[in-house]
């Protein structure tokens, strides 16, 4: 069994999302990586869904053994920001709710799906905030929290839900712990910026964050976001959940995957 690393004692808790890694190795391997790196916890988008059973036992067996837990993972492909997708949502929702058990994922993460075109103005804002609110009993007797993630246009053109603004909007007319946003800052620094003024001004709808630089995507201190600021801020608000490395690295994926969590505990 892996020792807790520091940031455990701290009581800051740290996550890698997997894909990042996919081109250095195979699954199990970036596992390992993450593990010696000092992470206790891991997001995944879907990886799960081409593993046997095979591949499930002997997997979770691995994270048991490295102490390494998901944290949050993606698994609904419809989006909540459709007027006559709702149905097909929660259907999608309840369905997921055993994998997500079975990975023992904490908080699910969910996406809005594409601009409609023709659609009456607010008539996506609404249906985002009928839907979220509808998924909110099965969320809740699930032991779950779903994080809503705002994706920029640069990186995915036809998405509905593009920055934080909206989003803490619709979270805050679903009114339940059970749906926050995901605040990811290299997607909101990409097209909007302002990253620290809307984090104070909604830091109880936040429920996740994600951590990259801009621009590349690479670890931070690589680009032009000032994260030890943001860190800093983080702790001044006093901020509980997890932060998730989404970004390439740009050398030694263990070493730099170590210097981004203790630059992050130092700040």
């Amino acid at each position: 069994m892996a020792q807790p690393s520091a940031s455990d004692a701290a009581g800051l808790q740290f996550s890698v999302m997997m894909w990042t890694l996919k081109s250095h190795g195979t699954f199990e391997e970036n596992l390992e990586r993450i593990a010696q790196a000092g992470y206790r916890h891991v997001e995944l988008v879907g990886e799960f869904k081409k593993w046997s059973e095979a591949d499930w036992q002997r997997i979770l067996a691995r994270m048991k053994a490295l102490g390494v837990t998901v944290d949050a993972t993606t698994g609904v492909a419809q989006g909540f920001a459709d007027p006559a997708g709702g149905d097909t949502f929660i259907s999608e929702l309840k369905e997921f709710i055993p994998i997500a058990h079975r990975l023992q994922a904490r908080q699910l993460i969910l996406v809005s799906g594409k601009r409609i075109e023709g659609a009456a103005p607010g008539s996506q804002h609404q249906a985002s905030i009928d839907t979220l609110k509808r998924s909110v009993e099965i969320l809740s007797a699930a032991g779950l929290v779903a994080v809503i993630e705002p994706i920029d246009r640069l990186e995915n053109p036809p998405i509905y839900l593009d920055g934080v603004t909206e989003g803490f909007e619709i979270v805050r007319a679903v009114g339940s712990p059970h749906v926050k946003v995901l605040y990811d800052f290299y997607h909101e620094q990409r097209t909007h910026g302002d990253l620290i003024e809307k984090l104070e001004k909604n830091f109880d709808e936040v429920g996740l964050v994600h951590i990259a630089d801009v621009p590349g995507r690479h670890e931070p201190g690589t680009g032009e976001v000032n994260y030890i600021n943001i860190y800093r801020k983080l702790k001044q608000l006093k901020y509980k959940g997890v932060i998730a490395m989404e970004f390439y690295p740009t050398g030694d994926v263990v070493q730099t995957l170590r210097h981004a969590r203790e630059e992050a505990m130092q700040a």
